[in-house]
């Protein structure tokens, strides 16, 4: 085998594959039922309005749809986005305070190329979403953890961090939050403790990374107010939102809201990457948002995945032993199994692909691996049937591996 290892760049020691794409490589099996991905069903993607309006773009408006385009995002696009803002989120921004990304993953990863020097320090939850971990650590950056429960992040935990980090004459550059429905609890931070966070944040002169994919898909309960919107255009606050969860992911098309200087300094970045993000899914994009068609299609999803988020929790309770715990998300497409702490998910993993059932280990969400007795699970892309019958492997794995 060729040796490369004289001429590959450090980043590549620093990065780590992810753990859910090679646990993907598992579920191939004829028969498995994987509740490991994080994939919207697709049975409810609008085939016939897409198809509709991707025709418009490249018949009415080939030159512009078809052509490389703006990198901070086409005209018509943002003018779209800033409506939607002001619309669900009473959020008011000008389009200097908007850059279209590859969806939110390269917005994670603009931000940190932005910010992040190696050993420079960024707060994450335990647990918090495994590709931001993945993107902090490919850049170097050093990450605290800040200890989570049902109501996710605890603003006397992000305080004592932040202070002990005051102590030893260091600094954190952002807090990372998934505050709706976070990937991978469920759990959605209330406001109160939103207020907190963000003061602590400004206190120390810390800025605060919003990640919010799942924000709309909410089946009960009251809307929290955002973090960007509770910051009032001050410039703590950068949000990344996309279209991946609430319309198709193989768009790709996500974008960031935060103070125009420092969208300039990402859009430069983006220029190195991409040039610009698909001007043709822009389109499509625009076309659905000026037709009023996003709503409908929103309520539509949550109404499918409330039920099959209910229908993974009425068979957690039919099936599985005492001594398992979960959460109960009131939106998003995860929920969040604790076993005993004995039993160590990971080497549980082969014994749930006995029974053919897959999940994500939850060590893989916390930026220490310190976990091991927690997964992941998403009730979004299974039936209703695969539902029912792969949480009865799953609790007979279990049953195998529990005292």
């Amino acid at each position: 085998m060729k040796d490369f290892s004289n001429l590959l760049a450090e980043v590549n020691n620093r990065a780590k594959a992810s753990v859910i794409r090679e646990l993907l490589k598992f579920t191939n099996k004829p028969g498995l039922i994987s509740f490991a991905g994080g994939m919207p069903d697709p049975s409810a993607f609008p085939v016939k309005d897409i198809t509709h309006f991707m025709s418009e773009a490249v018949e009415k408006n080939a030159h512009v749809a078809l052509q490389y385009g703006q990198t901070e995002g086409e005209p018509g696009f943002v003018a779209e986005l800033i409506k939607l803002l002001k619309s669900d989120e009473n959020i008011e921004v000008s389009g200097e305070q908007i850059l279209v990304t590859s969806a939110s993953q390269q917005a994670l990863d603009v931000v940190t190329k932005a910010f992040i020097n190696p050993g420079d320090i960024i707060l994450v939850g335990m647990p918090t979403y495994l590709g931001a971990l993945q993107t902090f650590q490919s850049y170097g950056a050093r990450m605290v953890g800040v200890e989570s429960d049902n109501d996710g992040m605890i603003p006397e935990s992000v305080e004592k961090e932040l202070e002990t980090l005051k102590k030893a004459g260091k600094r954190c550059k952002f807090i990372y939050v998934v505050p709706d429905f976070q990937n991978p609890t469920g759990t959605t931070i209330p406001v109160e403790r939103r207020v907190k966070i963000l003061e602590l944040a400004k206190k120390h002169g810390a800025l605060i990374l919003e990640d919010s994919p799942y924000r709309k898909i909410r089946f009960e309960g009251e809307h929290q107010t955002t973090f960007y919107a509770l910051d009032k255009g001050e410039g703590n606050v950068m949000t990344m939102f996309t279209f991946s969860k609430t319309f198709v992911p193989g768009f790709r098309l996500g974008y960031i809201v935060a103070h125009k200087d420092l969208i300039r300094k990402f859009c430069i970045l983006k220029q190195s990457m991409d040039l610009c993000s698909s001007p043709v899914c822009q389109a499509v994009t625009m076309e659905y948002l000026k037709a009023g068609k996003l709503d409908a299609h929103v309520r539509k999803i949550v109404e499918i995945y409330g039920k099959k988020r209910d229908a993974m929790l009425k068979a957690l309770r039919t099936y599985m032993p005492a001594g398992v715990s979960w959460t109960e998300p009131k939106g998003g497409l995860f929920l969040w199994v604790m076993l005993p702490e004995y039993i160590n998910c990971t080497e549980m993993f082969p014994s749930a692909l006995e029974q053919k059932v897959a999940y994500v280990i939850g060590s893989a969400f916390y930026h220490d691996g310190s976990v091991n007795n927690c997964m992941r699970l998403n009730f979004s892309y299974a039936t209703f049937e695969q539902i029912d019958e792969g949480i009865k492997r799953l609790a007979a794995a279990i049953k195998k591996n529990i005292r």
